[in-house]
């Protein structure tokens, strides 16, 4: 068994034991094994054990990838871009990725939704919320979600599936999960409104268990799975 399939092995392993411990099914929660700056051999690798659902911070990265695999006639898998989106960036969102993690603004959600070719299935699009309120972060406040989900809830080209957050960093395991809960009572009050919106991406290696106890369904783990960065990471977005 390789490093990177034992690494998914035993991350699969944590999230059912913290599934269990709070009353969930290990299903309820996929793992995104994220996979920026990481080469195409190591998403082989993982391909290998089953995983499916990978995560991209670059735009022109990810791209190379998607086109890769496909055009290896590999199928089944889901391509998540995770990262800051700049404007002149979102025609390739649009156009290549299955899901879009980082819609803040309806300028972005709506140029998303204008270029999503009219052969493909609407682009599934999460909000990105700054739940600690952080400078350096991109997301909208908790109080602006109402508004924003209304918007993006009516363009024709996305699908708006849920709500993705990067907490700030806490070693505590109490306070990374009243944070959680925190997203997690937004993401229920969506879901109530909107019933195509069942996913919460939230929790990365040092928070997992307090965003599966919370109610996250998607986790979104790098290192654990590849190891650290081998390569710097690219100057777009």
């Amino acid at each position: 068994m390789s490093d990177i399939a034992h690494n998914i092995a035993r991350i699969q392993r944590q999230i059912s034991a913290a599934a269990e411990r709070c009353g969930r099914l290990p299903e309820e929660v996929t793992l995104l094994a994220v996979s920026k700056t990481k080469p195409a051999s190591a998403i082989e690798e993982a391909i290998a054990t089953g995983q499916r659902a990978f995560g991209e911070n670059y735009v022109q990265e990810g791209v190379e990838k998607i086109q890769r695999f496909a055009s290896a006639g590999i199928t089944g898998l889901t391509w998540h871009f995770i990262g800051p989106l700049q404007s002149n960036k979102s025609r390739l969102v649009a156009e290549y990725f299955d899901w879009c993690h980082t819609v803040d603004r309806l300028r972005i959600a709506a140029r998303l939704s204008e270029q999503r070719p009219a052969g493909m299935a609407p682009l599934n699009v999460l909000i990105q919320i700054n739940i600690s309120d952080e400078q350096s972060k991109s997301g909208i406040r908790p109080d602006e979600l109402d508004t924003l989900a209304a918007q993006v809830a009516t363009l024709p080209g996305v699908r708006l599936r849920g709500l993705m957050a990067i907490p700030a960093p806490e070693t505590d395991w109490q306070r990374q999960f009243d944070v959680a809960r925190q997203m997690a009572l937004a993401f229920n009050r969506l879901k109530y409104r909107y019933p195509q919106v069942d996913t919460l991406s939230l929790g990365m290696t040092d928070d997992m268990d307090a965003a599966i106890a919370a109610g996250s369904t998607m986790v979104r783990i790098g290192t654990a799975i590849f190891g650290a960065r081998s390569t710097p990471p690219r100057p777009q977005h």
